[in-house]
């Protein structure tokens, strides 16, 4: 069975990254000004701004590459279908063809005997997914997991952003970062899924062509025990439940933040803006984006055992949710 695409999309996705992140590491950088320097940070601070950092200006060409501020509600539709298209296609996969999690010989046997009575290529397919590593499945597993605090993540943000924000009619985004935002809630969830994800189109694609030529009637029936759903997440290591409770205590921590921020304009049409008060604003500026560096650091836990596991399994490159 082929999965030779599983490093290709994990390579274009990190070209991705990395391309997306140098323009930020180039303005960070002490380029001297006749060198450009002054000019590359200067637009990198207007393709950034939005909000009160857009530069008021009564013109109609100032607006020209502008969006409304409230689009940032298109960022977690994006991000909710995305994930949850990921989600369910690779959860079902795990549920399907990575369960249990113990040793079974008897795989091991029925994937020697394909060989040697040389077997048919869908008989193939099948012991491709039964002889899998059990090292392998608790991968597949560890991944699902992260779509679902990533689902979670998604979810409360597009709540937070139609019913907790509300964003004055005048406030703007500049069109690059509102195009950037969506290519994030695109390449974020691609990337923590990218490491299984040709394997699981494989096996979705072999369930359809199944279907097909066999038709419904000799197809059998689908079974889903809601128990099995969730025991094989219970069984993952220590480092995974460690970061899903920083992960907890980053989100509780950016819930209540959002909130004071919501409460501050009282009237939805009103421009006027007011300094934040309680929580960790009376300690730093952004405890906000501080409590989103919380809900990053459980990827870092996750992370170290999503690597490397030979040369048939790359791992998926992880990233702070937003």
């Amino acid at each position: 069975m082929d999965t030779g695409s599983g490093p290709g999309l994990q390579y274009l996705l990190c070209l991705a990254w990395v391309a997306a992140t140098l323009p930020i590491a180039a303005a960070a950088l002490p380029i001297p000004r006749a060198a450009g320097g002054r000019f590359i940070h200067g637009l990198l601070c207007a393709f950034s701004s939005r909000g009160k950092t857009v530069r008021p200006s009564s013109s109609s060409s100032s607006k020209r590459f502008t969006v409304p501020q409230k689009f940032f509600f298109h960022f977690y539709v994006v991000g909710v279908v995305v994930t949850t298209s990921l989600l369910l296609a690779i959860w079902f996969y795990a549920y399907m063809k990575m369960t249990p999690l113990i040793p079974e010989p008897s795989s091991y046997y029925s994937t020697i005997a394909s060989h040697l009575v040389g077997g048919s290529n869908s008989f193939s397919l099948t012991n491709f997914w039964l002889s899998r590593p059990m090292k392998h499945k608790y991968h597949v597993w560890r991944t699902v997991f992260v779509l679902i605090l990533m689902e979670i993540q998604v979810l409360r943000r597009l709540y937070e952003t139609e019913h907790v924000f509300h964003y004055s009619p005048s406030a703007r985004m500049h069109i690059i970062g509102y195009l950037t935002g969506i290519f994030y809630y695109v390449a974020a969830p691609l990337s923590l899924a990218s490491s299984c994800l040709p394997e699981t189109i494989q096996y979705l694609r072999y369930q359809i062509a199944e279907f097909i030529v066999k038709g419904r009637a000799k197809m059998p029936d689908l079974a889903i025990v809601p128990s099995h759903l969730l025991k094989p997440l219970l069984k993952l290591g220590w480092c995974q439940w460690i970061g899903a409770i920083i992960f907890i205590w980053g989100s509780l921590h950016q819930i209540h933040c959002h909130a004071i921020l919501g409460s501050l304009r009282e009237h939805k049409d009103s421009d006027e803006y007011v300094i934040p008060c309680g929580d960790w604003f009376s300690r730093v500026s952004c405890p906000h984006y501080l409590a989103e560096l919380g809900l990053g650091a459980w990827d870092i836990g996750v992370g170290l055992l999503l690597v490397d596991e030979g040369t048939n399994n790359q791992g998926s490159f992880m990233l702070p949710l937003c």
